[in-house]
């Protein structure tokens, strides 16, 4: 089996190959009738079953991009009790649901940041993360009532922009 990891912690599992029988063992005994003649040693008989042809692993599915003027939301894993999703803006939260879930959003211009949480109900195990421009934030939580938490902030480090010089 292969595992391909997208960066949000996302699994993706693809079976290659059929599972590996067990070989197979039998013996053969045989009881002594009573006769004082010496008994035959017992039979083993060993089977070995052939191996499987290998097979070429298909090649790893990467997870599309965020268009430039999008932002796209992830959450993936098990949450068997459930889980709560809130994903958004600085100014704006919205509900998901069930996993895995995706939501691509249209960037906003006066977005300081953009945020995802789940938070598990009980148990389970969630990856999240949010995407603009190339740029992710990944989070990630297990067991228990513990959230994951993914943010990425947009705000612009005006002294950095002005010289060191704030004005």
């Amino acid at each position: 089996m292969t595992q391909v990891i997208d960066v949000s912690g996302c699994r993706n599992d693809q079976k290659t190959a059929a599972a590996k029988p067990a070989p197979r063992v039998t013996v053969t005994a045989t009881a002594a009738g009573g006769k004082a003649k010496p008994e035959p040693a017992p039979t083993v008989t060993v089977t070995k079953t052939a191996k499987p042809a290998a097979t070429k692993a298909e090649p790893k599915k990467t997870e599309p991009a965020a268009p430039a003027d999008k932002v796209m939301f992830k959450v993936c894993g098990s949450a068997p009790a459930g889980v709560d999703i809130t994903y958004g803006s600085d100014s704006d939260n919205l509900q998901g649901r069930g996993l895995p879930m995706t939501k691509t959003l249209t960037l906003k211009d006066d977005a300081m940041y953009y945020n995802v949480t789940a938070q598990l109900q009980g148990g389970g195990d969630v990856h999240c993360s949010v995407t603009v421009d190339g740029k992710t934030k990944t989070g990630h939580a297990s067991g228990g009532y513990n959230i994951c938490n993914a943010q990425l902030s947009l705000i612009i480090n005006l002294a950095a922009v002005s010289g060191g010089r704030v004005r």
